[in-house]
């Protein structure tokens, strides 16, 4: 065999990091180390892998073309190193996961995950819609959980729960009074909403497109908690996921308002790349994450412990 592991590892925290220096850093490695593997595999197998761009390096055709293969094989290498070390084949487990779902299910489901198996090492990364997909496509993660749909051609999804989202005011709003808005009035209102590249925004902007183009949007936040403290201080009203809403509509320091004539409901899926070895610890967190929502309609139905 031409290659070594170690220069496929290096070859893909390069395809990565699009930098030798970083590549080096990331794996513990000096710069002239990382540097000598790369070149090696280049000149073993008499091809070039990698454009440079500047200061950067860009992954060419064939780059793009192994770097899978090298992942799914470095994927096998640690499984192969977990079980020789006892653990079982449960390793590391990258997991994205879309804000909505990230605070609400993603850090009960790892936390379960990791007191069934302690060896393993599990990071969670909670970014926008955008940047998981962005991400899963560039091998940075092992799988995705996200809000709505995605055409990224080199990622595979699948349906999880369904999701919807609701309108909801401060108490002391007209609105909550009857509790229930048609078009024209939500297009007099002022929005507090999620950003661009949400799958929150996405799915809202879908449903308005056709009704309301041009409304009066006072806030646009990153964070659901934000709109909650937003909209509960009269600042407007929002448009988020009932699971994230469920426990403020309990205590009533929300309130929801009804909108038949939009449909809001939406996906929660999971995400990997179309060639990702699917490892053990993926396999059985996928399962855990069915298992929580066996028998369930809808994600606000999930049995979670309260939520402040």
């Amino acid at each position: 065999m031409r290659f070594t592991l170690r220069q496929l590892e290096v070859f893909a925290a390069v395809a990565r990091l699009e930098s030798v220096t970083r590549a080096a850093e990331s794996l513990a490695l000096s710069q002239s180390a990382a540097s000598t593997s790369l070149t090696e595999l280049e000149r073993q197998s008499d091809c070039q892998l990698f454009d440079r761009v500047g200061k950067r390096l860009k992954l060419n055709a064939l780059g793009r073309q192994l770097l899978p293969q090298a992942m799914a094989l470095l994927n096998q290498a640690r499984e192969i190193e977990d079980l020789l070390d006892g653990k079982e084949g449960f390793g590391s487990l990258a997991v994205g996961a879309t804000l909505t779902v990230g605070n609400y299910l993603a850090t009960l489901l790892i936390g379960t995950f990791m007191q069934r198996h302690p060896e393993s090492r599990v990071r969670l990364h909670v970014q926008n819609t955008a940047h998981i997909v962005q991400q899963v496509a560039n091998h940075e993660l092992d799988l995705g959980l996200i809000e709505g749909s995605c055409q990224h051609p080199d990622v595979e999804l699948q349906p999880w729960v369904e999701d919807e989202l609701v309108v909801f005011c401060a108490p002391q709003h007209p609105l909550a009074q009857r509790g229930r808005a048609s078009l024209g009035e939500l297009a007099g209102e002022a929005w507090i909403l999620r950003e661009q590249g949400s799958g929150t925004r996405l799915t809202f902007d879908q449903a308005m497109r056709h009704h309301c183009p041009a409304l009066n949007i006072r806030l646009e936040l990153e964070h659901t908690e934000a709109i909650k403290r937003a909209v509960e201080s009269s600042l407007g009203i929002g448009c988020i996921s009932r699971l994230a809403l469920r426990d403020a509509f309990r205590r009533g320091s929300l309130v929801p308002v009804e909108t038949p004539e939009l449909d809001l409901r939406r996906q929660f899926c999971f995400l990997w790349h179309k060639q990702k070895l699917h490892t053990a610890a993926m396999r059985e967190f996928l399962e855990q994450c069915r298992a929580l929502t066996a028998g369930v309609r809808r994600s606000d139905e999930i049995v979670l412990p309260p939520i402040a």
